[in-house]
């Protein structure tokens, strides 16, 4: 459930910044940041400080490699689905939700991999500590 929780947090994150429909932070800042620019920059730096994050803890876990093996992997599993019929990636809103989907997978994985590393193989992470 904790692995759920964390890459919900990452749809929501990435979808609440850009998405296809009109409801997202860059559409809604590109039209009112004139006339609302206080709240513009807030919500801009809340973005940043989830993004900062999920991004930090993703980079300390998997590392770049990881992310982009995580990202090859999910990208794989919809090349079967398109090569066997069943994702039509003509649409672009579509195709658009299946790239803030892999992305968020790659978040929650790097955010989730401790857990799930303890989980497999019984071995617990630590963060160097300075002293």
């Amino acid at each position: 459930m904790s692995f759920a929780l964390r890459w919900l947090f990452a749809f929501v994150l990435l979808a609440a910044t850009y998405n296809p429909t009109e409801w997202n932070f860059t559409r809604w800042a590109l039209t009112n940041w004139e006339t609302n620019l206080p709240v513009t920059v807030l919500t801009a730096l809340i973005l940043m400080v989830g993004y900062i994050i999920y991004i930090r803890a993703t980079l300390r876990s998997i590392g770049l490699f990881g992310m982009l093996l995580v990202l090859a992997l999910v990208g794989a599993i919809l090349w079967v689905l398109w090569d066997f019929g069943l994702l039509d990636l003509s649409n672009p809103q579509l195709s658009t939700w299946i790239g803030i989907f892999a992305l968020s997978i790659v978040l929650g994985v790097g955010l989730s991999w401790s857990i799930i590393r303890r989980r497999l193989s019984g071995q617990v992470d630590t963060d160097d500590v300075e002293e």
